[in-house]
């Protein structure tokens, strides 16, 4: 990257309950995107929320104020470098948890008007979006078919090239990734409950081939309420015969369920791809570390000889890498920003 052109810039990510920080550097204006990370660190909270089995936003939000300060100084330092060598400061503004976001917003917001650098608010969903475009960015193929796949997303995003995408569809009730957690506590697995349920998965067995909600609609919306209804079921009918269910049982139904998530996910994305004609096809979100879900795409879009791409397993839970990666792109599609002084934290922010 030649000096004349590079921009460093601090990302910022309290969505939920990791406090994270990212240095980005990139180069603009550009043909080509072109960045790197230079640094990225992450305080998780699993620890504090798995005594309640899942996200307290009041705690998260106390934790959040404690680990703001020392992860930004930890991100700076790791980067080598200090807060004036800065050109932008990029925060998670929503969507998310509203006391969670209000600390990440109003903390990068001191930041910006106490050194004059330009605030970046970013879409937390539009970071898994092009969280996938990590690596070798300039090599995409348009169209490409996103698939988020998150703890309260799961969604198709059809991109016509870098600044044009549009949600084609989403779910109607649970998320993919809520599914996975609700299941989890069913079968008392420790929070997370999603890497819990795809670990116990790989042992399962026998397939009880639960039902595969809206999959042969035509149309690109997901259900998945309907699912973790037909496990309770299956689990209130098992019980009612073995009062104890034995770990190979809970594997069986974790593999069950597994599999009937991701034949939907595929299904309805190939549905995508083959009506718009895409080249590329992209999963990111909290459940894109799944490996059924990452080896079933990929086999798909082998079959259809079309690109897939997926980002490394640590962008795929929150992080700030992926924030400064989307301020990147609001920078490299020369997207106009509002004064520091209007933005806000918005808990319901959705992407077009």
């Amino acid at each position: 990257m030649s000096k004349s052109n590079t921009i460093k810039l601090l990302a910022i990510e309290t969505s939920c309950d990791e406090t994270a920080v990212a240095v980005l550097q990139g180069s603009l204006p550009a043909s080509f995107p072109k960045f790197k990370i230079l640094s990225s660190v992450v305080k998780s909270q699993i620890d504090i929320h798995r005594k309640t089995g899942g996200v307290v936003p009041e705690v998260a939000a106390r934790a959040h104020m404690q680990n703001i300060l020392p992860v930004t100084e930890m991100a700076l330092k790791k980067a080598n470098l200090n807060l004036k060598a800065m050109d932008y400061i990029a925060v998670t503004s929503g969507p998310g948890l509203v006391v969670a976001l209000v600390i990440g917003t109003e903390f990068a917001k001191g930041l910006s008007l106490a050194t004059d650098k330009p605030l970046i608010p970013t879409n937390h969903m539009a970071g898994h979006l092009y969280s996938a475009f990590a690596q070798s960015p300039e090599k995409i193929q348009f169209p490409v078919l996103s698939i988020i796949v998150s703890g309260g997303h799961t969604m198709l995003v059809l991109m016509k090239d870098y600044k044009s995408y549009k949600v084609i569809g989403q779910t109607v009730d649970d998320a993919a990734g809520e599914a996975f957690d609700k299941v989890a506590r069913l079968l008392k697995l420790p929070y997370p409950g999603g890497p819990e349920i795809s670990k116990l998965a790989k042992l399962g067995k026998n397939d009880f081939n639960f039902p595969r909600p809206m999959m042969k609609e035509a149309n690109f919306k997901f259900s998945f309420s309907g699912l973790k209804t037909a496990v309770l079921y299956h689990l209130q009918k098992h019980q009612a015969v073995n009062a104890r269910l034995s770990k190979q049982a809970k594997a069986d139904i974790a593999m069950s369920f597994e599999n009937a998530v991701v034949d939907v996910l595929v299904t309805k994305a190939f549905r995508a791809v083959n009506k718009f004609g895409c080249k590329t096809v992209a999963l990111s979100g909290g459940v894109a570390a799944n490996q059924k879900l990452r080896e079933s795409l990929a086999k798909a879009s082998a079959e259809h000889e079309i690109a897939f791409t997926v980002p490394e397993m640590e962008l795929c839970t929150d992080n700030a890498e992926m924030i400064a990666i989307a301020a990147y792109f609001r920078l490299f599609n020369k997207e106009k920003l509002i004064p520091t002084s209007k933005v806000k934290a918005d808990p319901s922010w959705e992407i077009l």
